[in-house]
Order: structure tokens, then sequence, then C-alpha cells
């Protein structure tokens, strides 16, 4: 596995550290991407979903701008 591949992994984050850091239920964030309305993921092999730190990020300045 390339070296930058390595780090994109460890700049991710997981679905329950965005439950966790929004206060919100997994199932909550699972609607949020049904409705197309939750940051960008991709899936791990296993299944699990991960979000690009930067993205999550952006994702969440876009809501802070929205509410404004």
């Amino acid at each position: 596995m390339p070296a930058n591949s390595k780090e994109s992994i460890r700049g991710a984050v997981s679905v329950k550290e965005i439950c966790t850091a929004l206060q919100i239920s997994r199932r909550t964030f699972y609607e949020w991407r049904a409705k197309g309305k939750a940051p960008d993921c991709w899936a791990l092999p296993n299944g699990e979903l991960r979000v690009y730190r930067d993205v999550y990020e952006d994702w969440l300045k876009g809501l802070e701008a929205e509410a404004a």
C-alpha cells in the first residue's frame, strides 16, 4: 500500500466519530445519507464507512454557512 494511502486512511473519520461529535444517532446519519445530506463517504472492504477529514470539515462549514 503506498504511503499516501495510509495517510489518507489516517485522515479519515468513522461514522461513529461523526455521530459522537454531532451527538446524533447512527440512524440519523444514515437517514441524512439516504437523503443526500451527509458528507461524502467511502467504504472499507468490511463495509464500514469513512469520511475524509477535510471533506467532513468542509461539510460542517457548509452547514454553518447555511445556518447563518
